[in-house]
């Protein structure tokens, strides 16, 4: 078994003295791990750091066994994200759900170009729109997306103000009105493709995928909800 491949070094833990194993998110082939030798030692410390974009050959003599990799660094991504707390805080809440989520051996499609939206945009001021976008389409990879197309209580494609915690559906402005404090806001932001939402907005959406992705998956799957992501809105200040 022999194939070539791009992703994002979600984590990386020593194996042995100076050798290496590396979880990479792909486009063709989702989630791998695989073994570098000698990617321990110090002159590779930079190389395989959480975020880095990599180019990859991978092989194995069986297809059940871990492949070996050769890595070329592509994007050295990681410096963007460790000295501001923020963006680390993202960037680990990101590997986390991917290593929970994601599956080895399959194609991620369109999927995969929002993860690669949140590395491009690291350095932008609106770079927590595009984490957002990740969570948010996370949820619609995993077949428990969110129905915002029309009102769930009188079917209008206006005015939709709302999201429903139980179904997941809009509700339009006049249907939700009167049970507000029990629901999500409508994420205009999104589906209108905003790239500047508001710190208010951005809580709001991070409130609404967290409790979709722990309800309609975690537990569904008996999972235990990352810890990187549980803390995410303390540690965004939000």
């Amino acid at each position: 078994m022999e194939f070539q491949d791009e992703g994002y070094i979600v984590s990386s833990r020593r194996y042995g003295e100076n050798s290496l194993i590396i979880n990479v998110v792909t486009q063709k082939h989702g989630l791998i791990n695989g073994f570098i030798r000698g990617g321990g030692n110090k002159k590779n410390l930079g190389v395989y750091q959480q975020g880095n974009k990599i180019y990859i050959t991978a092989w194995a003599r069986l297809e059940e066994n871990m492949p070996n990799f050769k890595v070329e660094l592509l994007t050295p991504n990681s410096v963007n994200f460790m000295n501001f707390p923020q963006k680390l805080a993202s960037l680990s809440s990101l590997c986390s759900l991917c290593i929970c989520c994601l599956q080895e051996n399959e194609n991620l499609g369109s999927f995969y170009n929002k993860i690669d939206l949140f590395f491009k945009f690291s350095n932008k001021d609106n770079w927590l729109t595009y984490y957002c976008l990740f969570e948010f389409y996370l949820l619609e990879y995993l077949g428990v997306g969110l129905d915002l197309n029309s009102c769930a209580d009188t079917g209008t494609t206006q005015n939709l103000a709302y999201v429903s915690p139980k179904s997941g559906r809009a509700v339009c402005s006049q249907s939700g009105k009167p049970y507000a404090d029990k629901l999500y806001l409508y994420p205009h932001f999104i589906i209108n493709k905003s790239d500047n939402p508001t710190s208010m907005e951005v809580k709001n959406l991070l409130e609404m995928t967290g409790f979709f992705l722990k309800k309609n998956f975690f537990q569904v799957h008996g999972l235990k909800f990352p810890k990187n992501r549980g803390n995410l809105l303390e540690n965004l200040g939000l």
